[in-house]
């Protein structure tokens, strides 16, 4: 098969493929995973559009332009896409969004958006040391996750996920020092095209595992499977009676060790039958149900956030801020601010009068 032929085979239907799936994806829409999809697809449409040597291949006019501008944007959405496949209740914020947001405006500058005088002063060495710095934080972040991951294909692809990206960017800053930021023959690129449609692939089936979150933290144990059901008892006790979460330093190993039972049945019932996909998630629920029973107290509407962090298991203030932020969408102080104002307002309206 000609070059030209496998070129253009391979872009129209990994385009097509990646619109299905991105389609299917945002109507799903479930987790964060699903939302962060949607504009990777576009974004790897743009790359797919314009990343052939062969320029009668290649798209003209302001559609041309638009799929440069939006390959640019690529490795910032992938980035923030692998996060999210790994964590479900991922959010960009803090360093992770600012780190991405310039990616964008780099890779929009040496594109040419800002001007053609700014885009000839070498951006492109500066987007693969970013490039460098973001998949050295993904496999950080990847690799110190992994004992909690309760999602065992998922647990053993972390590695896999956190080295191929590098290895690509690796691959083409070689290519680049070798060869020129020019240098681009027709078979490097449909590898590159190839590649990239690959691992999207590999990652869309690492999320295909569906559990369906549950807000309570412990259920109660059915009498179908004896087994199940003193185990489920077990961790019942645990985590209502003993309260071990809140230890901040508790981890699956330890938790394992007081359940008496093997690593792969506590992995197994915190997953399919209490519906976290993490053992932090499931810890933190119950951190949060505490954190929100202290900060709705009256009695304890004075008391600093630090003492309501550490008494609810939290290991430190900004940690609780995190996570309580991630859950309800509004700070600590700003969530019992409303909800002490709403108990007093009807404290006042049941209040018989004098």
């Amino acid at each position: 098969m000609p070059l030209d032929q496998l070129d253009v085979i391979i872009r129209i239907a990994g385009a097509t493929l990646l619109v299905v799936a991105a389609i299917g994806k945002w109507r799903r829409g479930d987790r964060s995973d699903d939302r962060w999809f949607a504009p990777l697809a576009l974004c790897l449409c743009g790359f797919l559009a314009g990343n052939t040597p062969v320029s009668a291949l290649q798209l003209g006019g302001p559609i041309g332009h638009l799929a440069v501008l939006l390959s640019g944007l690529t490795v910032a959405f992938l980035w923030w896409f692998c996060l999210s496949v790994f964590d479900w209740t991922f959010r960009p914020r803090g360093a992770v969004l600012i780190v991405g947001l310039m990616w964008m405006v780099v890779a929009c500058a040496d594109r040419g958006v800002f001007g053609e005088a700014i885009a000839q002063r070498g951006l492109s060495w500066v987007l693969i040391a970013m490039g460098l710095g973001m998949m050295a934080y993904l496999a950080w972040r990847l690799v110190r996750d992994r004992e909690g991951d309760l999602i065992d294909s998922r647990r053993r692809s972390r590695l896999w996920v956190a080295i191929l990206p590098a290895a690509q960017l690796l691959a083409d800053m070689g290519a680049d020092l070798a060869f020129g930021l020019d240098w681009q023959p027709q078979l490097f690129s449909i590898a590159q095209n190839a590649a990239v449609l690959a691992f999207t692939g590999w990652l869309l089936a690492l999320g295909g595992d569906r559990v369906a979150a549950s807000p309570a933290v412990v259920r109660a144990p059915t009498a179908s499977d004896p087994e199940a059901t003193a185990l489920e008892a077990r961790l019942r006790r645990l985590m209502e009676v003993d309260k071990v979460w809140l230890d901040p330093h508790l981890d699956l190993a330890a938790f394992v060790r007081m359940m008496s039972a093997s690593e792969r049945a506590v992995r197994r019932l915190i997953l399919d039958r209490l519906g976290h996909d993490h053992f932090r998630t499931f810890l933190n629920a119950a951190r949060m149900a505490e954190a929100r029973r202290l900060l709705a107290d009256p009695a304890r509407r004075d008391e600093k956030l630090i003492v309501i962090a550490m008494d609810s298991g939290f290991a430190s203030l900004p940690s609780f801020n995190r996570v309580f932020q991630q859950v309800e969408g509004a700070s600590p102080g700003a969530w019992r601010s409303a909800r002490l104002s709403t108990s007093d307002a009807e404290a006042g309206r049941t209040a018989p009068a004098a």
